[in-house]
C-alpha cells in the first residue's frame, strides 16, 4: 500500500537532516500508523483535543519566527480563487495553523518537495 504523503515525509526529513543537521525537528508519524483500539485510546488521551498539530516542526527560531511548522500535502489543499478546499479535516488543520500563527510561528500549508525545500532553506537562511 502506498502512502504519498509519508514519502514526501521521508523526503522532507531526509532533506533535513543532510543539508541542515543541527537544526532540530520532529516529524509527526501518527497518521501513518494503524494502531490497535488501546494504543489509539492511549494517542487520544495524551492529546490536545481540537489540535490538529502539522506533520513537520522545525524548531530553530529566525530573527522573524520562534519555529517554522508545516502541514505537508501531496496537492495544494485550496482552490484556484485561493480559498480552502471545503473538508473538515482540512478547516481543522487551518485553524491550529492561523492559532500557530498568531503565536509567533509561520506555520502553513505545503506540498511539492522542491517549494518545501526552498521553503525551509528560505526560513533557514539566517540562522
Amino acid at each position: 500500500m502506498k502512502h504519498p504523503e509519508y514519502q514526501l515525509q521521508k523526503e522532507v526529513c531526509r532533506y533535513l537532516s543532510l543539508r541542515y543537521p543541527d537544526v532540530l525537528f520532529l516529524s509527526d508519524t501518527i497518521g501513518n500508523v494503524k494502531l490497535t483500539m488501546l494504543q489509539a485510546a492511549r494517542n487520544k488521551a495524551i492529546q490536545k483535543y481540537g489540535f490538529a498539530c502539522p506533520d513537520l516542526l522545525i524548531l530553530q527560531p529566525n530573527k522573524e519566527y520562534k519555529g517554522l511548522f508545516i502541514e505537508l500535502k501531496i496537492k495544494s489543499p485550496f482552490k484556484k480563487d485561493g480559498t480552502l478546499l471545503k473538508n473538515e479535516h482540512l478547516e481543522e488543520q487551518q485553524k491550529a495553523i492561523d492559532k500557530l500563527n498568531s503565536l509567533g510561528y509561520k506555520t502553513l500549508f505545503a506540498w511539492n518537495i522542491v517549494s518545501i525545500c526552498k521553503l525551509i532553506d528560505s526560513y533557514l537562511k539566517d540562522v
